[in-house]
């Protein structure tokens, strides 16, 4: 069978298809497999339990119900969960924000690829745009995006080092350059893969920036305030009808019911309604009514700030301290963890390349993320990006304390020979 152009890039191999089909191979095989390459956050009872209390009173409630499962929902998403969404974020931020600024999406993967390949790419008057990413590493699910090739540009980080092993990627703003060819520029706050939280004055550059050349500025806020909130640091969350922020229920702890959430102009949310039409007709509703109630009584900021972000922060300092006891002698760093639950791992000098040690720990049933997909839109060569592994924490803390156990094993075997 012969597939198109389009048939052929969505179905090739790709860093985000690797990451999800290992991900699904790990659960099937019934805990015989170490996996801390997946983006699946941890099953928190606390969480869990408002889940299913909000479940069951659906599923007592005939009309609600009927109305989940029965009916088709608006293009632009469930309505109520936007306007109480936005209630909750003018409350909390003071945002001028109308349920006509949110829409919903199948997942947040969805969302970008919408979003980016509106806001760039080929457009009707020859002219080519490309998403800026200003501070690469960057999530690696945008990489295959893109309908057409040479979509993204980034920029390599400024290093901060730090003590016991920690580093911090800066943005290198004298090699960030905003030109003509330039459609949106996008960041993730907290980074994926690397937990960083750009700082204040690092959003306010970039905010400056694509106002000044005005073209959008997206946040992709998966892990980020007021919900799930998995942020170890100070960070102020920004909006305004120039940024695009894209949230998520998924790392809250429903990544099944595949809730991507965007706040944005009128002009964004409507466009994103009529591709959500022709794509789905219309986006799942499950995740809206099951987080409607904890939205609509602000019950969503506390458990974020009560029980998730300290949930995973301690795992973080767990988790830090198990890579430093178990890989003393190696040369070795840690990105300073302020978000998300990843650690990114940096093998300075390693003898082999990061999809070559993925494919060692493989086979010893650890699964880790290579580093080297996560460099969308770079344009040189660089050799930091094969000595870079992602590995997260959300699993139990025996099975992340025995693959950190067998990477470490491995990383010094590399070294010694």
């Amino acid at each position: 069978m012969r597939f198109s152009q389009f048939g052929k890039k969505f179905t090739s191999r790709s860093g985000i298809l690797q990451l999800m089909d290992d991900l699904g191979s790990a659960l099937a095989t019934d805990g015989n497999v170490i996996m801390l390459g997946g983006g699946n956050p941890s099953h928190i009872p606390q969480a869990e339990a408002l889940f299913r209390e909000r479940m069951g009173r659906i599923l007592d409630s005939v009309d609600d119900f009927e109305r989940l499962v029965g009916n088709y929902g608006p293009p632009q998403g469930d309505q109520e969960f936007a306007a109480a969404l936005a209630g909750l974020l003018h409350k909390e931020y003071g945002w001028n924000v109308e349920a006509k600024n949110i829409a919903l999406t199948n997942g947040s993967q969805t969302a970008f690829f919408c979003l980016f390949n509106m806001l760039a790419g080929t457009f009707d008057d020859g002219s080519h745009k490309k998403i800026l990413l200003p501070l690469a590493p960057e999530y690696i699910g945008y990489l295959d995006v893109g309908l057409v090739d040479d979509f993204f540009i980034a920029s390599k980080p400024e290093f901060e080092y730090l003590d016991d092993h920690l580093f911090k990627y800066h943005i290198n703003f004298d090699a960030v350059s905003v030109t003509d060819e330039i459609g949106a520029i996008c960041v993730s706050r907290p980074t994926n893969p690397t937990g960083n939280v750009l700082t204040d004055g690092e959003i306010e550059k970039l905010r400056s920036l694509a106002h000044h050349h005005d073209i959008p500025f997206i946040i992709d806020n998966a892990y980020g305030m007021p919900f799930p909130n998995i942020i170890f640091t100070e960070a102020k969350p920004v909006w305004d009808e120039n940024i695009i922020l894209c949230m998520s229920l998924s790392k809250l702890g429903l990544p099944g019911t595949r809730t991507g959430i965007i706040i944005a102009n009128e002009q964004i949310t409507t466009a994103i309604s009529g591709m959500n039409a022709v794509m789905s007709l219309a986006p799942v509703s499950f995740g809206a009514s099951l987080a409607l109630d904890l939205v609509q009584s602000g019950e969503i900021i506390d458990l974020s700030r009560d029980v998730i972000k300290p949930y995973y922060q301690s795992k973080a300092e767990l988790a830090i301290n198990y890579v430093r006891q178990e890989m003393a002698g190696l040369e070795f760093y840690i990105h300073k963890p302020e978000g998300a639950f990843f650690l990114w791992l940096w093998f300075k000098g390693m003898p082999i390349t990061s999809q070559a040690l993925y494919e060692r720990l493989k086979q010893r049933g650890v699964v880790v993320v290579p580093g080297q997909y996560f460099f969308p839109g770079l344009q040189e060569e660089w050799q930091h990006k094969y000595e870079c592994i992602r590995m997260s924490y959300a699993q139990d803390e025996a099975i992340v304390k025995a693959g950190i156990e067998i990477i470490a094993d491995e990383v010094r075997m590399v070294y010694s020979n």
